[in-house]
């Protein structure tokens, strides 16, 4: 071919993934995972209820789902006291962070992140030509002050906040958001990333006016409500902003057996309370198997907790890839110092097990003969 059919933009882009999911690393492996605990998937499972109204959408598979969502943007209104003129329904969080980087970044647009935080954002800003700008954490928590500081200095028209927080599972209290919300400088959105929030402590979600044209929220399925394979999320947002996602959207998008999954997961509350239990005690036994072991666990608000091994990356590094060669699934922060880490997603009784049974034999693995 003479000329590259690519854009410029598009060649200058590094030929990247931004995560190799454990479905390769099986395949590279050539045997299974005894414990697949890295994705942040809820192993507890999806609602009963919604696992029924998926099976019979399924049978009407033959049919496009709304292109409105109408129902299921009506059951998201309902459940957060708004109108359904607030809510943008898309292809789980990481989708809907596309569609909001392509209607606000353009080329040479700053945007301001943490450095090591959830980088599929970066990866939509990099794509649409846009400059990132990344704030260091503070301790193990995203630091909403230096964030914003940065977002005036550099006139940024994005602020991404994960709340709580990945990959350290750290959060901050209602009232940190709402400092930060009104403190915003003129033309600056928050986009405020909320996929764990259901699994957070009481006074961690934000108390946001549903009109409030300063922030944008976004919520997931794949969490708290155990659908990650489903690839459903949504927006909650000021009518106007949420409109402008007509203008890019795929609005075939979201299928009718996610739309059904979706509905009879918001209202399955005992359910949910049954999650978030799970999740409680999920942390506690991994805070003891990580102390057992001479690992700190960090605090955590999410469906998994972070462990400090004391070292550097190097050595955090090597004892990921030691687990994985025992079977056991694990990531990592990807930036000093957040790197001394490891991350080990919440697991069913079996799979705990086994981590707590491979975790002593990898670390020997490190130890000098």
């Amino acid at each position: 071919m003479k000329h590259p059919i690519l854009t410029q933009l598009a060649q200058s882009l590094p030929s990247t993934v931004p995560f190799v999911g454990p479905e390769a690393m099986t395949r590279a492996r050539g045997r299974p995972f005894a414990a697949r605990l890295g994705a942040n998937e809820n192993l507890f499972g999806p609602s009963p209820h919604a696992v029924a109204a998926m099976r019979q959408a399924a049978e009407e598979v033959w049919m496009y789902g709304d292109p409105e969502c109408h129902d299921l943007k009506a059951a998201i209104a309902t459940h957060h006291g708004v109108t359904p003129a607030h809510v943008v329904v898309g292809e789980g969080i990481d989708g809907l962070l596309g569609l909001l980087v392509r209607l606000m970044v353009g080329a040479g647009d700053r945007v301001v992140t943490s450095a090591g935080a959830y980088p599929t954002f970066n990866f939509h800003v990099a794509g649409f030509g846009g400059e990132i700008i990344r704030v260091p954490y503070a301790g193990d928590h995203e630091d909403p002050a230096a964030l914003l500081a940065a977002a005036r200095a550099s006139g940024a028209k994005l602020i991404y906040l994960a709340n709580p927080d990945n990959p350290m599972g750290s959060h901050h209290p209602a009232a940190t958001t709402a400092a930060l919300i009104d403190a915003l400088p003129e033309g600056c959105l928050l986009a405020l990333d909320e996929a764990y929030v259901e699994l957070a402590p009481a006074g961690t979600e934000a108390v946001v006016a549903p009109d409030d044209p300063r922030v944008i929220r976004f919520r997931t399925f794949s969490k708290a409500h155990g659908m990650a394979g489903l690839r459903l999320g949504y927006a909650l947002a000021a009518p106007d902003l949420a409109l402008a996602f007509d203008k890019v959207r795929n609005h075939f998008g979201v299928g009718r057996i996610a739309q059904a999954g979706g509905i009879a997961a918001l209202g399955d509350t005992a359910h949910l309370a049954a999650v978030r239990a799970w999740a409680v005690a999920g942390r506690q036994r991994l805070g003891q198997i990580a102390l057992a072991n001479g690992l700190t666990p960090l605090p955590s608000a999410t469906n998994f907790v972070t462990m400090d091994c004391g070292k550097d990356g190097a050595y955090a590094r090597a004892l990921m890839q030691a687990l994985i060669a025992r079977g056991i699934f694990v990531r990592m922060p990807g930036v000093a110092p957040l790197d001394r880490c490891i991350r080990v997603s919440l697991g069913d009784d079996a799979a705990m097990t086994a981590f707590a049974q491979a975790l002593p034999l990898a670390l020997s693995d490190l130890s000098p003969a």
